[in-house]
Order: C-alpha cells, then structure tokens, then sequence
C-alpha cells in the first residue's frame, strides 16, 4: 500500500506543480496501485479531485483572484456535464472507461507539448459566454465519464475564450474544478449503489490529504523549477501511462471472453 501513499503524493505535487493535469493520474494510481474496480475509481477520484481543487482554490480566493462571473459561465454548464457524464457511465464499462481516460491521458499530453503563445496572456478581447457555456459542458460530460478535473482544458478556455489573464484563470479553474468533482461525484454515488458497490471513504479521506499536502509542497517547489520543463516531463510521463492503459485494455475490448477467462484463474 505504500505505493498507493506514494501515487496521491505525487498527485497533489503535480497539482502544486503545474497547477493542472496532476488530477489525471488519480485514476491509475487508483486502479493500478490500490487494486479498485474501474468505476469505483473513476468514482473515487472525483471526490479526491474536488476536495484536492476546493483547498487549493482558497488561497486564490482570499486574495481575490477568481472571476466569479467565468465561475457561473463555465461552472454551471460544467456541472450539468458532469452530472450528465456520470448518468451516461451507466451504458460503458468500465475498461471502456479506461480506454476513454487513456485517451484524455494522450489529450492532455499533447496540450503540454505545445508551447505557450507569446503574448496571449491578458491581452483583452470580448469574452464570448455562449463558447465558454459549452466548453464548459463538453469538459463536464468528460469530467463524469472518466473522473478528471479537466484543468489542462479549463484554464485555456478561460484564458482564450474567457479572455481572463493567468493569476486569474488558476483559481478559477480551480473552483470550478471542484464543484464539478463533487457534482459527478455525487450522481455516481447513487450510480454505483445500483451496482452493489460501495465507495471506500478511508480511501478517499486519506487521498484527498495526502494530495493537499502534496500540493502545498509542490507549490513551494515550484517557485523555483522551470514551469516549461516540468509541463514537458509530465507530458512525456502521461504518453507512456496513457499508451500503458491502452495496451492493457485493448485487448479485453477485443477479447472479452478471453479476459474473464483470466480473471476467473
């Protein structure tokens, strides 16, 4: 189980970071380290996020630095996503879960390969309500069907839809971040009582606080390591996972018969 300890540290450190994409490996940590069922996961995850997101969206807000008025044009379609995302996990299993997280995983990387336009930061345009409304659902019904925060998404859209500068998209998408965790969250739990699966609260408890510190440590660590590289090493460590995922879940989509076969021995 150490390991596990060590994975939700590593969770939060990310989070402290870079600021987003640590809440994508919670999921694996999850299932690989700990042993949890795919849904259950995905579940527990979400209420590890958002609880993760909440205290660290606090200091943002007690210095003023979250736009409240982006909060409701992202956070309420969000929420409607996540809500949604979750009641559709129903008809997927959860290795076509897994696949689809895989999938994010290789998304996300693709977007910290990619270099930050010169000069996009605070350079004022017209904010466009209805685009962010419905990223702000998209990043939600993807938030409920594979259990991530969705911050390597959020925080651009704030900055080039939101026209928002960066001191301000960070908070906010940190907030919004957890009122969609805990939304998905709670439509899962009614979700996986109908499955006979109960949610591991010590699990989810000591993850949420392991990961806060994490973060708190890796805030400070932060301050003084290259935000560029970092981003890069994290991308690179999410292709290798992402292309992990895939190659163990593959082959149970091709061969589900086989795959049961080898979990009964």
């Amino acid at each position: 189980m150490i390991f596990a300890w060590i994975g939700a540290a590593l969770i939060g450190l990310s989070l402290g970071l870079l600021g987003s994409g640590g809440s994508i490996l919670t999921v694996p940590v999850l299932v690989y380290l700990v042993g949890e069922p795919e849904k259950l996961a995905i579940a527990e995850s979400l209420a590890i996020v958002g609880g993760i997101s909440l205290v660290g969206a606090l200091p943002y807000a007690l210095g003023r630095q979250i736009d409240w008025r982006s909060v409701l044009w992202f956070g309420i379609p969000g929420v409607a996503g996540t809500y949604l995302g979750a009641a559709l996990s129903v008809y997927l299993s959860g290795v076509v879960q897994l696949m689809l997280f895989a999938a994010v995983m290789l998304l996300a990387a693709v977007m910290m390969f990619r270099p930050a336009k010169a000069g996009a930061e605070g350079v004022p345009h017209h904010r466009s309500p209805l685009k962010i409304g419905l990223e702000g659902l998209a990043v939600g019904v993807l938030t409920g069907l594979v259990g991530v925060g969705g911050g390597f998404l959020i925080i651009p859209a704030l900055v080039l839809l939101g026209g928002l500068p960066m001191s301000l998209a960070v908070g906010t998408s940190l907030l919004i971040i957890a009122v969609k965790s805990f939304a998905g969250f709670y439509k899962y739990v009614h979700v996986l009582q109908a499955q006979n699966l109960t949610m591991h609260w010590d699990l989810i408890v000591m993850f949420t606080a392991i990961g806060i510190l994490g973060s708190f440590l890796g805030a400070r660590l932060g301050k003084n390591l290259s935000n560029e590289r970092l981003k890069r090493g994290f991308a690179g460590f999410l292709v290798v996972m992402g292309l992990y995922v895939l190659a163990t879940n593959v082959p149970k989509v091709l061969h589900p018969p086989a795959a049961e076969a080898q979990l009964r021995h």
